[in-house]
């Protein structure tokens, strides 16, 4: 056990999210909670979910970048997809001005880091702060859970390792603009509903413009209609709408519009301005 730990100038507000694609049908989970309980058994743990497709970690940067800002500042966020888990990859603590991120550096955090840019980033290598014997298929468990409590208790970041300037990022799909009236995006996400989430969002297109008569394609078909809500559609419609995210999403009223287009991650959608 780490002795006389250095605190921290800005204390971490004690709670914790754990994001990972342990699923729920084994012990990962439990025995990640019960290594920062075994530290910190003041600590708050919020499952932001595990629900992750195994080894994606792209649909977990999205996740994490759709949630991370939803919790109060000083939040330390733990997400381990890591398919890399025991090679060579590192373990980091990232900083920002508001919030802690711990994981593998594999890119895992790229869009939640482009809201809210990194202070500094700490590569983990402090192993008396690790729950031992460290498994080489564990991480979660034996380095990122007692991290994470030990900074939940105050730990100061410099003391888990050096700092680093080289984050691994992730390649990040974006809209395209092919001339002044049309635009090329991609569905990035499809949520249990059937939704389809493209990466458009109102930065690059006025919404305006689409309601003036845009038109939007995926898969050869055409959206017959931009909605401000769910409701506002007809049973059956296939329709846009500016989703919770701020991302522009492709919906089929009381329906699943994967399922009735045959379309998921990666498809193009085409806008078209009037």
């Amino acid at each position: 056990m780490p002795r006389s730990p250095r605190i921290c100038n800005v204390r971490p507000s004690g709670v914790i999210t754990l994001l990972t694609d342990f699923g729920l049908a084994d012990f990962f989970v439990g025995a990640m909670k019960g290594v920062i309980l075994s530290i910190h058994r003041e600590a708050v743990i919020v499952d932001l979910t595990h629900l992750i497709p195994p080894q994606d970690i792209f649909a977990a940067a999205l996740v994490l970048a759709d949630s991370y800002a939803a919790f109060p500042e000083g939040t330390i966020h733990v997400a381990v997809v890591d398919p890399g888990v025991g090679s060579e990859r590192r373990a980091v603590l990232v900083e920002t001005a508001r919030y802690f991120f711990i994981g593998p550096d594999n890119g895992i955090f790229t869009l939640a880091l482009e809201d809210d840019a990194p202070r500094r980033a700490i590569h983990i290598t402090a192993d008396r702060f690790f729950r031992h014997p460290v498994s080489r298929t564990f991480h979660g468990r034996d380095v990122f859970a007692p991290v994470a409590a030990w900074l939940s208790r105050g730990v100061d970041p410099a003391t888990f390792g050096p700092e680093i300037a080289d984050l691994v990022r992730l390649p990040i799909p974006r809209p395209e603009r092919l001339d002044e009236k049309r635009w090329r995006g991609q569905v990035i996400h499809v949520d249990r509903f059937g939704n389809l989430i493209t990466n458009v969002t109102a930065r690059e297109i006025s919404l305006d413009a689409l309601r003036a008569g845009g038109r939007i394609f995926v898969n050869g078909h055409e959206v017959s209609a931009l909605r401000t809500h769910y409701q506002e559609a007809r049973p059956g419609e296939l329709f846009a709408l500016v989703g919770s995210t701020g991302r522009v999403e492709i919906s089929i009223c009381q329906g699943s519009a994967a399922t009735t287009l045959g379309v998921g991650r990666g498809a193009t959608v085409e806008i078209l301005l009037p």
